[in-house]
């Protein structure tokens, strides 16, 4: 299994919408995308910040429904 690298908002954001989830509304700096399959994920917008493993691991796992590999894969 892969590390994974640190990365901002915007990349984690390219992912998700590879994914096909849409843009669904903004509630101050944290961002909800919803997938058309129910799924859901908030990302929290701030531009000069990396997204901490632990979330990251958690938006992966629980809300994108995929694996480090192929989340790694997607970045490219």
């Amino acid at each position: 299994m892969s590390k994974l690298p640190q990365i901002k908002a915007r990349d984690l954001v390219k992912v998700t919408l590879k994914l096909g989830f849409q843009f669904r509304d903004q509630s101050g700096s944290h961002a909800v995308y919803i997938h058309s399959d129910g799924r859901r994920t908030t990302i929290p917008i701030h531009p000069s910040d990396t997204i901490g493993i632990g979330l990251l691991t958690k938006i992966i796992k629980r809300d994108l429904e995929i694996t480090k590999d192929k989340f790694i894969k997607l970045l490219k």
